[in-house]
């Protein structure tokens, strides 16, 4: 087994949040962000539940990019909740910095659909947060999981860039 160098102040990788292998996050959707200071707490740094804030974000105009809107869904009966969520911190955010939330639909798998996240520096040589994010379709009016996504959905998905296996 290989072992890594690690950086000083760096959290280590978490085997759960892989980063990319070449340090790159190629052919992900951008979504920036500046630190405002309703997303920091008395110390000036990034709340951690902001990161989650930002990630939807991230993913509502991803989902936007693609024709997805994300009212649209709520008109077809269609919410996607998260069902699983696992973030690493790798280095804090300071308030007035500008960073970029990257993210890509890993997998698809009947109403189940896998994201990644990183943000990162402006200039991609810092790496701040990783996460992966699970969400299902769910019937609205029935409060119960789909047994699939309306097929306008999954139609506009297969626009998007998938992990390389």
């Amino acid at each position: 087994m290989s072992e890594k160098q690690a950086i000083p102040g760096e959290s280590p990788a978490n085997s759960a949040i892989d980063v990319p292998s070449n340090g790159k996050f190629e052919s992900w959707f951008e979504y920036p962000v500046r630190v405002q200071p309703h997303h920091t707490d008395y110390g000036g740094v990034v709340w951690h539940g902001t990161y989650l804030t930002w990630m939807e974000e991230a993913r509502v105009e991803c989902l936007r990019s693609i024709g997805i809107d994300f009212a649209d869904l709520v008109l077809l009966g269609c919410d996607l909740p998260v069902v699983e969520l696992s973030v690493r911190y790798h280095r804090a955010i300071q308030l007035g910095m500008a960073v970029i939330v990257k993210t890509r639909i890993a997998e698809v798998s009947g109403v189940r659909m896998n994201w990644d996240y990183g943000i990162v520096s402006t200039d991609g040589q810092q790496l701040y947060t990783t996460a992966k994010v699970t969400l299902v379709g769910l019937d609205r009016e029935r409060g119960k999981i789909m047994r699939q996504l309306p097929a306008s959905i999954k139609d506009a998905l297969e626009k998007l860039p998938r992990l390389e296996k």
